[in-house]
């Protein structure tokens, strides 16, 4: 079955365009009449969804978005299956509360990237902005499985409060990564900015460069562990090659001793 494909029109306000219909659990049993009809959000005014995209195709599961869709929230909401293909940048909220599925995004990717998902996979070509993988502001459900890989750098509070899955970051990540984090993985390729892992109680953070860890955090030992060959094999299978670091020694420390303190940061030695 051939995408259903979006093209963006131009769109002449700064208000962004508010779109859980961009979705391919929705997309997959409605004609293309039944897509472009589909409500969307341009702030407390509905539309349907032509107004903004020329759409071709209908009833598939994969949806090719051309364009610039930038200022397109919430697209690949709540997905359970299928593939979003964004060839540009896309909005807030893409693949929040996502269970399945993938989502590309070849351009760069605006805050709350996988907020909250319980399953599937997303990749950002570029950048991805702040609290990518983390828990909605008064939440404490962080990312709780899936896989978000990120080629470029990353903004503040990634995976803040994140119970399980995985986060990967090629490039470089500003402060309180991990923070408050409860489990899962975070791999950092890039620098760091400051107080890495502030409040985690358990869960994983490895970086394959020298960070300034907090007090509260305590060195353990120097060692290779073998869980880490296990996930760079498998992130090369999704076409992730890992540096030279990641196959060496790392150095373990606990914490953070301010709270429960099972957390771990390794960082290559």
């Amino acid at each position: 079955m051939p995408p259903v494909v979006l093209h963006t029109k131009e769109i002449s306000t700064n208000i962004p365009l508010e779109a859980e219909s961009i979705s391919p659990d929705r997309f997959v049993q409605c004609s293309q009449a039944e897509i472009e009809a589909m409500p969307v959000a341009l702030g407390n005014e509905t539309h349907r969804l032509g107004d903004f995209f020329k759409v071709e195709g209908e009833r598939s599961d994969e949806i090719v978005i051309e364009g610039c869709a930038g200022r397109v929230k919430w697209i690949g909401s709540e997905m359970t299956r299928g593939r979003v293909v964004v060839r540009g940048d896309v909005g807030m909220h893409a693949g929040s509360y996502m269970r399945g599925g993938e989502i590309l995004v070849e351009g760069n990717a605006d805050d709350f990237l996988g907020v909250e998902m319980q399953g599937g996979l997303i990749r950002v070509k570029g950048n991805a902005r702040h609290r990518v993988g983390a828990a909605y502001r008064g939440s404490k459900y962080g990312m709780q499985g899936g896989v978000i890989l990120v080629d470029g750098n990353v903004g503040h509070e990634v995976g803040a409060y994140m119970r399980r899955g995985v986060i990967v970051i090629k490039g470089n990540a500003e402060d309180f990564l991990g923070g408050m984090m409860m489990n899962g993985t975070i791999c950092l390729f890039g620098r760091a900015g400051i107080r890495t892992g502030g409040g985690m109680q358990k869960g994983t953070i490895v970086c394959l460069q020298p960070i300034d860890l907090l007090p509260t955090f305590a060195y353990d030992c120097t060692y290779a562990p073998v869980f880490l060959r296990m996930l760079f094999k498998g992130l090369k299978q999704l076409g992730v090659e890992s540096p030279a670091a990641a196959n060496g020694l790392v150095r373990r420390y606990h914490g953070d001793l301010a709270d429960v303190g099972k957390g771990e940061i390794l960082i290559a030695a």
